[in-house]
């Protein structure tokens, strides 16, 4: 006689053996990288896929030429970056940064940017004598920095005139004019045409890098507020070079020393 207790029993295995395997066989496949090839393709003139790459470029190198070819506006002499204390180049860029710049700062925020420092080496070109095009704001600023307001204490404002001094660099400046005395200590600082108020609370236009603390200027990282204005230093340039029809040469004194 057919035990069919024992034979149920093995069913019921049975059936739970191949629910297992099918949940086993369903699961998904985890799959690993065990090789890697590649291939050099030297772009050199002996390489046979040189025509099909340079094709496949030339319209898109062909509308960028373009683009940065269009004359925006006209230079009746050459501005460089070379000086002591303030250059025709810093003295341009600052002055523009702070025009363009407030524009937006007092849209957004309802206040003026009171003045604005940029580094002298972020200047990488001059605005050559002639006509003045988008490339030449790109030879300008090659970098993707924006300008950005720092809420400075008029303490952190001293701080930034005592780097200056100590520095001895052309970095451009606008809205701030001051004396280095012959004990190489600052007077006579006046912002916007006002002497400076320790406790006022001034903003500042600079870019991000030294927003940051670039280039050592470590009194930017002790203001009290940061807004990013989401414009690039070089579209400002771009812009302005639009707006106006001859670029001036701008050769005004902001930092004196005392004879």
């Amino acid at each position: 006689m057919v035990k069919l207790k024992n034979y149920n029993v093995g069913i019921k295995y049975f059936v739970l053996f191949l629910t297992f395997m099918a949940c086993v066989s369903c699961k998904p496949k985890k799959f690993f990288v065990t090789k890697i090839e590649g291939k050099e393709i030297g772009i050199t003139n002996q390489n046979k896929e040189v025509p099909a790459i340079e094709d496949f470029i030339k319209p898109y190198r062909d509308h960028i030429d373009k683009d940065l070819s269009r004359v925006l506006a006209y230079a009746p002499q050459t501005i460089d970056k070379s000086g002591e204390w303030q250059t025709p180049m810093g003295n341009l860029f600052s002055d523009v940064a702070f025009r363009k710049g407030n524009r937006i700062f007092k849209t957004r925020e309802y206040k003026n940017i009171d003045l604005v420092l940029l580094n002298h080496g972020g200047i990488r070109s001059i605005i050559a004598k002639g006509d003045v095009t988008a490339r030449t704001a790109f030879e300008i600023m090659p970098f993707e920095n924006s300008l950005v307001v720092v809420a400075l204490k008029g303490t952190q404002i001293m701080e930034m005139i005592q780097y200056l001094i100590a520095e001895k660099k052309p970095h451009p400046l606008s809205g701030m004019t001051f004396t280095i005395a012959k004990d190489n200590t600052s007077k006579d600082i006046l912002i916007q045409g006002k002497p400076i108020d320790l406790e006022t609370v001034y903003y500042v236009g600079t870019n991000d890098y030294l927003a940051n603390g670039g280039d050592n200027m470590l009194f930017f990282k002790k203001g009290l507020q940061r807004f990013d204005l989401d414009y690039k230093l070089r579209t400002i340039l771009i812009d302005y070079f639009e707006e106006v029809d001859t670029i001036p040469m701008i050769t005004d004194t902001r930092i004196t020393v005392e004879k």
